[in-house]
């Protein structure tokens, strides 16, 4: 079968220079360039693990971003695309974009079969066909045993109505398949890292816990399932070889639910050498300092922890199950052997007040993270907010059918002086939020509770730097190349800027000559050696220039736009389905071809809060 898996963009875009489509069409009134989140530009992991499996099973299939395209583009992309199959991830967000595409789908290949899912499509499978005629068939929950029985069926001409897992047609009617139970063993499935090159890398699937917000166990089911460490070491091999950067997100619901799985894993990362650096997400009552100095040594440089608020109040009231002491303990705890904290945070959960809100931002003084960044509270289909707002009379699931908005963000009951108040916050606090980086003191601290570890002497280089001791940090820099670190060109950028602030041109130079031979590929180290090659061919240094470089080893991915990862340009041959995607490059010369996971980060969505009434 010849397979098309679809990201479709969140509405109407209008090429450049071309007017916005009309209200309905286009984005919401109120929108401006930056409310999309960075994040919704990443190719959802779904769609890579389906497509994974299917390629694996002998089918043809092309994973096209389109994400950020404009709708004639997508115009044009779906008129070529002669697909038997084709099939897209639909989110709150993209919902009308989804909507639109299909019915491009249905008008240029009549006869194709339209499939959907994902963690909007699920909670509103029955609603989503009996709203969008051009759909077929939406898959609930976990997906790949339900696509790959759609396939096969299709494959055979056998009907495709009743598969376990799905909403359907029958006639005139819309009707709910029996449920498929979630997948006993992950493991049976091929590793999306076998076919493409993704810094994201899924090890397990679940939470244990329900935040009133989450809509996981909608998508997953209950309870917790993982790959076991063999599987998980293949697929992070798979990775590191088409990866530019040996540096990986891990993103897991909650990475660390399972500690001994954890350990396990770490350990067996540091058996076979796998030096890179990568990051996770949990929470704070799975952690314990064993635990934490097992993941540093295994490269694990950031910890994004689900935080929400610093008022006990409202992490009762959201079913956290975790206090605001637990969590000013665990950040300690994990700064203390060198990994960066990032804090989720929440704005307008439910009983927030404008005194619980003083709580969180006095509670994020006390814990001090390296990073925070909030968002405001954003109604789901499928969570329990979602249920218990119905429930309550405030909200009417037709609104996600009538509605333009790109996710619903409201205060689930907070009064209008704390929605304005917070508004007011929000619009002067937007995007990652730069807080916290050790001192001398904890820097050394780190180095002895870590040991001879090439991450704790660039966390010391790093303290030394912003002390302006070149001496000690550059001594530091070199013992973390010596002893191996998996980002030598951010070690030798360390290097490069000390001999600069030296007026040591030369060895600047042969430290960044090196850097390009070796690893080249970090945002920060671009932006320095563009600016010296133009204060270069400027005349900077007979004419007496500043030259303002930088250096720091914050854990910053540098991704390609390249395609399916990211919206870049398409392939001339993206509907050739008899040919494989072409090789993944290797160098990315200019920051031109280049975005930022987390850099300049415009904020989660709408910019405020609204009340629905």
């Amino acid at each position: 079968m010849k397979v098309a898996l679809l990201y479709p963009p969140p509405w109407k875009i209008a090429a450049a220079g071309q007017e916005r489509f009309a209200v309905g069409e286009g984005p919401p009134d109120d929108y401006v360039d930056g409310d999309l989140d960075a994040d919704f530009f990443q190719i959802p992991y779904g769609l890579l693990t389906l497509a994974a499996e299917a390629t694996s099973r002998g089918h043809k299939v092309r994973v096209l971003n389109l994400s950020a395209m404009p709708y004639a583009e997508v115009v044009e992309v779906v008129r070529r695309l002669d697909a038997d199959v084709f099939g897209m991830s639909c989110w709150t967000a993209n919902r009308r974009g989804v909507g639109y595409v299909a019915d491009l789908i249905r008008s240029f290949h009549p006869s194709a079969h339209v499939v959907i899912g994902g963690p909007h499509a699920t909670p509103f499978a029955r609603e989503m066909l009996e709203h969008h005629a051009s759909i077929d068939t939406v898959s609930r929950g976990e997906s790949e045993a339900t696509f790959i029985e759609l396939l096969e069926r299709l494959e055979r001409g056998a009907p495709t109505e009743g598969i376990p897992g799905t909403a359907f047609r029958k006639g005139d009617q819309v009707e709910l398949g029996p449920s498929r139970k979630s997948m006993a063993s992950l493991d049976q499935l091929t590793p999306p890292q076998a076919y493409f090159a993704t810094h994201i890398v899924m090890t397990s699937r679940g939470c244990p816990w329900a935040c009133t917000f989450c809509g996981a166990e909608t998508t997953w089911g209950r309870g917790f399932r993982a790959h076991s460490t063999p599987y998980v070491i293949a697929a992070l091999e798979q990775a590191l070889e088409r990866l530019p950067v040996r540096m990986v997100q891990i993103k897991d619901d909650t990475f660390t639910a399972n500690r001994k799985r954890v350990l396990e894993l770490c350990r067996e990362i540091r058996a076979r050498d796998l030096r890179f650096l990568w990051s996770c997400d949990t929470r704070v009552d799975v952690l314990d300092e064993e635990l934490l100095i097992e993941m540093r040594r295994a490269g694990c440089q950031r910890l994004s922890l689900g935080v929400e608020s610093g008022s006990d109040r409202i992490l009762s009231n959201i079913d956290k199950k975790i206090t605001a002491r637990e969590i000013r303990d665990a950040a300690l705890l994990a700064k203390s052997v060198g990994i960066q904290v990032r804090f989720y945070m929440m704005l307008g959960n439910r009983g927030e007040t404008e005194q619980t809100f003083r709580e969180t931002l006095a509670f994020l003084e006390e814990a001090k993270p390296h990073q925070y960044v909030f968002s405001c509270l954003s109604i789901y289909p499928g969570t329990r907010d979602f249920q218990d707002a119905v429930a309550a009379g405030w909200l009417d699931p037709k609104l996600y059918f009538e509605g333009d908005f790109q996710e619903l963000k409201v205060p689930y009951d907070a009064d209008e002086r704390t929605t304005r108040l917070m508004n007011e916050w929000f619009h002067e606090h937007r995007g990652i939020q730069n807080f916290y980086r050790e001192d001398l003191v904890a820097a050394r601290a780190i180095l002895d509770k870590v040991g001879e570890y090439h991450g704790a002497h660039l966390d010391l280089a790093g303290a030394y730097f912003r002390a302006e001791d070149w001496t000690a940090a550059a001594t530091h820099a070199e013992r973390a190349l010596s002893l191996g670190t998996p980002v030598p060109g951010l070690a030798l950028n360390y290097l490069a800027v000390i001999a600069q602030r030296r007026g040591d041109l030369e060895t600047m130079k042969q430290h960044f000559l090196q850097a390009a031979k070796v690893d080249p590929q970090h945002h920060m180290l671009i932006v320095n050696v563009e600016k010296t090659r133009a204060w270069f061919r400027a005349g900077g240094p007979d004419l007496g220039l500043p030259l303002h470089l930088e250096a720091g080893h914050e854990f910053q991915l540098l991704e390609r736009t390249l395609q399916p990862t990211l919206p870049g340009p398409l392939a001339a041959d993206f509907d050739d389905f008899d040919t494989m995607p072409p090789a993944v490059p290797r160098h990315l010369p200019t920051q031109a071809e280049v975005t930022l996971e987390g850099h300049e980060k415009q904020g989660f969505g709408s910019r405020s809060l609204r009340v629905v009434s």
